[in-house]
């Protein structure tokens, strides 16, 4: 297939149920190969009938659906197994060995027992569960259920990966480790949607976003070009050694927080690259970064509030 050929080609996609409830308002958005999209929208908005729809899970009152330009309608057999679906809640038989799960989900997918084997050991081992393969699911943390869940969607080798909450109910260190899994896979040239309510998730990961609002996109562009929106930000610098004062930055005002931590805010369309040379020619050596306030969150509930 041509690189050019969207990953996920959605136009005038409307969803209408039986008691005349409209989920999907002909709403148009298509993802390109190899990206990182993220698809969010307040609860309701129609993130879940639209993924139900992409996977066959729900049926579309209109419009057309394309997985690498397979139609999910005239060629339902290819776009299926070209999609692997992680959804919000574990639905695998609690009691059965983590292997025989994954083995059992390649037959699905018409792969021979004897190939399926290895490919379940492959999964297992990319996905860090080979040493839990003989547990049950009950035996397992919920960040190694979130795992098992990508195992399993991720058997048959699909190139586009749906994510749908998928560090739902886990603390932050394994909601990172499960970040650097992602992005990984990203890395390895696989498609990814990712649903969440973190936005913080989707501001770290993603290249992309969709906002979906009362089955409506209100927006679909790249993730930096939504961020400009917001003139300034306020970053939070961790440092490897401690500093007795505030570094003077021509290009930043700053404030210690204690002798490793400084708020670092930006002035006028001065970049983080030229503030980070003068740090560096200040010897100051800068260990990691994040946000101060979540930028993505303060945009999103704007939009949905208009």
């Amino acid at each position: 297939m041509s690189k050019q050929t969207p990953a996920l080609k959605i136009e005038n996609l409307v969803k209408r149920y039986k008691d005349g409830f409209q989920a999907l308002n002909g709403i148009s958005f298509n993802v390109k190969q190899g990206d990182f999209y993220a698809l969010l929208g307040p609860n309701g908005a129609g993130k879940s009938t639209t993924i139900g729809i992409i996977c066959s899970l729900v049926n579309k009152t209109s419009g057309n659906v394309e997985i690498f330009g397979y139609n999910i309608d005239s060629d339902f057999a290819k776009a299926k197994r070209l999609i692997g679906l992680v959804p919000q809640e574990f639905n695998f038989n609690s009691f059965e060995p983590i292997f025989e799960i994954v083995k059992n989900q390649a037959g699905y997918y018409g792969i021979t027992p004897n190939i399926a084997k290895g490919k379940a050991e492959e999964t297992l081992n990319i996905l860090g569960l080979w040493e839990k393969r003989k547990n049950t699911p009950r035996e397992l943390s919920g960040g190694m259920k979130r795992r098992l869940m990508i195992a399993r969607a991720l058997i048959h080798d699909p190139q586009l990966l749906i994510l749908d909450e998928p560090t739902a109910g886990v603390d932050i260190e394994i909601r990172r480790s499960m970040w650097e899994l992602l992005q990984k896979l990203n890395d390895d040239g696989r498609t990814i949607i990712l649903t969440t309510h973190y936005l913080e998730e989707a501001e770290y990961l993603c290249r992309n976003i969709g906002i979906i609002n009362d089955g409506n996109i209100i927006i679909d562009t790249s993730l930096r070009d939504f961020l400009d929106q917001l003139k300034k930000e306020t970053f939070i610098l961790y440092l490897k050694d401690s500093i007795s004062s505030p570094p003077v930055i021509n290009d930043a005002d700053i404030v210690v927080y204690d002798e490793k931590t400084l708020e670092v805010t930006p002035k006028e369309q001065q970049t983080l690259e030229k503030i980070f040379l003068q740090f560096a020619q200040l010897d100051i050596e800068i260990l990691s970064m994040r946000n101060k306030s979540n930028r993505l969150e303060e945009l999103f509930m704007n939009l949905v509030k208009k």
